[in-house]
């Protein structure tokens, strides 16, 4: 099956910006958080513990904004079209997602070669995408429960004491990091499992002809090639 035409409409360009800033905030939080549990060369630790901090507060602020541009941007609904919507709309169930999450798990777990035609995001990725947000502020209150500053004040403190010790909750802590690099991983191989062309919009911001997509017929109308004209 050819794939949906990719559109700028679907990821405005304040969500790629905010896309970025995740990928460089995340990677820098992996990197230091690794130093800090393992130091692997000498005189880094301050600077380490420094950046871990910084990078953790732009990525909880930057993961709040974005769920907030969720209520004031207006995005595509789904690939192949340039109809816009409020974006929040894309991560609650749809009439393009309806009876598909078993269509979408035997794609994945490759029992079947094609995925379902709809939304702009698949039912596990609706899932995954509200419960990451989730998932973020569990890892910012582990770590403020493990940062100096702030381990002593009552929510944090009583936290560690409820795991038994501050090492049960850097355990926890680091144990979330490898939840958030399967996610990386995972995000990246099914988002360019069929093509770079996700990618392509999502850190260059360029179109990628294919199939027309009609969110109100629930079907393909059509095709565009993007012409030379308007790759210029």
């Amino acid at each position: 099956m050819a794939h949906l035409a990719h559109y700028r409409e679907a990821h405005p360009l304040p969500f790629v910006f905010t896309h970025w800033i995740n990928l460089v905030s995340m990677l820098l939080l992996i990197f230091s958080g690794f130093y800090i549990h393992f130091p692997f060369f000498p005189g880094f630790m301050g600077i380490a513990r420094g950046l871990h901090m910084f990078c953790a507060l732009v990525f909880v602020a930057n993961c709040l904004a974005r769920v907030v541009l969720a209520f004031i941007v207006k995005s595509a609904p789904a690939g192949g079209t340039r109809k816009l919507e409020p974006d929040y709309k894309s991560f609650l169930p749809q009439k393009d997602n309806r009876h598909q999450l078993g269509a979408w798990i035997k794609y994945y777990l490759f029992m079947k070669k094609e995925h379902p035609l709809g939304g702009k995001y698949g039912v596990p990725q609706k899932i995954t995408y509200v419960l990451i947000p989730v998932l973020i502020l569990i890892m910012a209150f582990t770590g403020l429960c493990l940062w100096a500053p702030t381990a002593n004040i009552g929510p944090f403190a009583a936290f560690n004491e409820l795991m038994g010790s501050i090492m049960i909750t850097r355990i926890v802590h680091f144990f979330l990091m490898f939840v958030f690099i399967l996610f990386m991983f995972l995000h990246a191989y099914l988002a360019n499992v069929e093509g770079l062309a996700p990618s392509k919009m999502m850190f260059g911001w360029k179109e990628h002809g294919g199939l027309v997509y009609d969110p109100e017929l629930h079907n393909i109308v059509g095709e565009d090639d993007l012409g030379e004209e308007e790759h210029k």
